[in-house]
């Protein structure tokens, strides 16, 4: 009797690989909780914030400003100075 309780369908066995895969999803919930707290506060900023889209378009896109200039160097040229 006691093998079958462990052994057995529905068994001890069954009950820890079963508290294991709730633990790994537990983590993998908590985790995109996260990355949707960091979305949303992005997605609030890029609402809210124009010098963060500003950023964001100078990065993403590589728009300048007004008035500004861009300088290009040669990186061979440095190297060998």
């Amino acid at each position: 009797m006691f093998l079958l309780i462990i052994f057995g369908d529905n068994g001890f066995v069954d009950f820890v690989l079963i508290k294991g895969e709730k633990d790994s999803l537990v983590e993998k919930n908590e985790k995109l909780n996260q990355e949707n707290l960091v979305m949303y506060r992005e997605i609030d900023r890029l609402k809210n914030d124009p010098k963060f889209v500003e950023n964001m378009v100078r990065q993403e896109l590589g728009v300048i400003g007004k008035n500004e200039i861009i300088f290009k160097t040669d990186k061979k040229q440095n190297k060998k100075k």
